[in-house]
């Protein structure tokens, strides 16, 4: 790729940037993005290890509330994402100031404060999917391990395994790839994930579709998992929000929307684009999930596992499972990239601004490779990655409970991130007057998804600290 890029940059046409050939209006080469590519981004960041608990989130809420909630969440991600999609360019939708980041688009518009709480938000929920995502991969890891072991001695035998080497194995590979210096070098990293996304949920369904075929039967209820056979009153309270924390993280993709929408090409307008590839992938994704989440649920009722393809509630065939544990791996290690390269470029950009002339920030060194062009080696990229991924694992292994951190993090996000700054924006950049009737409706969704995000939160904090009476450090829950 690089080398396209240095023929074209002398090819500016006599008109200067507005009607090159090879340049967008700010300067910057044409961008070459379509509704394929927007889609096939969106697909990659949302259909990752969220589809996982769409099952045990079903069973905490049953076949009415389930596939409503389902519905709901994705009915307000692809609306309050088509308000976001509207803040790429301030002012005018064809000609106005590009936003190339979340936190530029909050900046334009809302100013201030909620520039610096948008930005702690947003990082500090990218810091968490680095921490869920290395325990959903060592889990994943530990059920190849435990499949192989029940297939060769049977589904009574203890088949205990440690996360901890699981963890440190992804842990190294993460160092390695987080040495890719940006995101536009991480796209072949994307279209291998997406893949294997596809791969494992489809995996998933066709089990699930296989049990009920097997036993003819559906199982589960109306109302979800029984109080008194299976929780108490107050836990199945806890669980059904903590299980509505579990869907708003399968559908949570606005903090990275714009910056997807930076890789379209106009026109039509990037908005345009943009909206119809919503559309498509939200439609995608939200068809793909009631499968997941609803034939899962027709398979185990109640006990639907908190993670469909480590809960052994299958067993075989076991080289299946094993093929989609694999799948999930791999498709973390690069939705792992692909989620942290924004705070990785953050921090670099801040620490250069503040200390534009210190050696170890700024100098790279050549790294040579045999046959190819030197690697280009920062040492300030390199140290502050690998303490980044160190840092992750580790608390990877403090608390390894799937289920809990997926909730909170869903929580955490869902309400600032994909409805408050979407509608605050949209308001300002609409000039929408206060106290008229949008203005109103647009409260009162944003008010509704908060209280949402509140139980959510206090769902799966419980979660934690009913697992934390029974927990040991570093050894994790089979």
């Amino acid at each position: 790729m690089g080398d396209n890029n240095h023929h074209q940059v002398f090819d500016v046409s006599a008109n200067g940037y507005g009607e090159s050939k090879c340049f967008d209006d700010d300067g910057r080469l044409k961008r070459s993005g379509s509704v394929w590519t927007a889609s096939a981004h969106i697909i990659t960041a949302v259909i990752g290890s969220g589809v996982l608990s769409l099952a045990w989130a079903t069973a905490q809420l049953g076949w009415i509330a389930g596939p409503t909630v389902l519905l709901l969440f994705s009915f307000v991600t692809y609306y309050t994402s088509a308000l976001l999609a509207d803040c790429y360019r301030s002012g005018d939708q064809v000609s106005g100031k590009r936003n190339y980041t979340y936190m530029d688009a909050v900046r334009a518009n809302l100013g201030g404060l909620q520039v610096k709480i948008c930005g702690v938000i947003q990082y500090v929920n990218l810091f968490g999917v680095a921490v869920g995502y290395t325990i959903a991969s060592s889990i994943s890891m530990m059920a190849v391990k435990r499949s192989d072991c029940f297939h060769k001695h049977g589904h009574r035998a203890a088949c205990n395994v440690s996360s901890t080497p699981y963890m440190i194995m992804f842990g190294v590979m993460e160092i390695l790839f987080s040495q890719i210096p940006d995101f536009d070098q991480i796209w072949w990293l994307s279209i291998v994930a997406a893949v294997m996304s596809f791969t494992y949920s489809t995996i998933g369904l066709g089990l699930g579709v296989a049990q009920v075929a097997e036993t003819g039967k559906i199982q589960g209820s109306l109302t979800g998992i029984s109080i008194g056979a299976e929780v108490t009153e107050m836990q199945k309270i806890w669980r059904s929000f903590q299980a509505l924390g579990a869907i708003a993280f399968a559908y949570s993709y606005s903090l990275i929307l714009i910056e997807i929408q930076d890789t379209l090409k106009a026109p039509p307008s990037e908005a345009k684009t943009m909206k119809k590839a919503t559309l498509l992938s939200v439609a995608v994704t939200t068809v793909f999930y009631m499968l997941c989440g609803c034939f899962g649920y027709a398979a185990f009722g109640d006990q639907s596992p908190g993670n469909l393809l480590t809960g052994f509630g299958f067993y075989n065939p076991y080289w299946l499972l094993d093929i989609a544990n694999v799948a999930i791996v791999v498709h973390l290690v690069g939705a792992y990239q692909v989620y942290c390269q924004p705070l990785f470029a953050f921090v670099e950009k801040t620490a250069f601004e503040w200390y534009p002339s210190n050696k170890f920030i700024t100098k790279d060194i050549d790294v040579p490779i045999p046959g190819y062009k030197p690697f280009k080696l920062n040492l300030f990229r390199l140290v502050w990655r690998t303490i980044f991924v160190i840092i992750t694992t580790v608390i990877s292994m403090l608390m390894p409970f799937f289920n809990d951190v997926v909730g909170i993090l869903g929580a955490f996000g869902f309400w600032p991130l994909t409805v408050y700054f979407p509608v605050e924006m949209y308001i300002v950049q609409k000039k929408i007057p206060k106290w008229s009737a949008r203005w109103i409706s647009l409260q009162i969704l944003s008010g509704a998804c908060l209280v949402i995000s509140i139980a959510a939160a206090a769902g799966s904090f419980a979660g934690v600290v009913s697992d934390l009476k029974v927990y040991r450090p570093f050894k994790t829950p089979n």
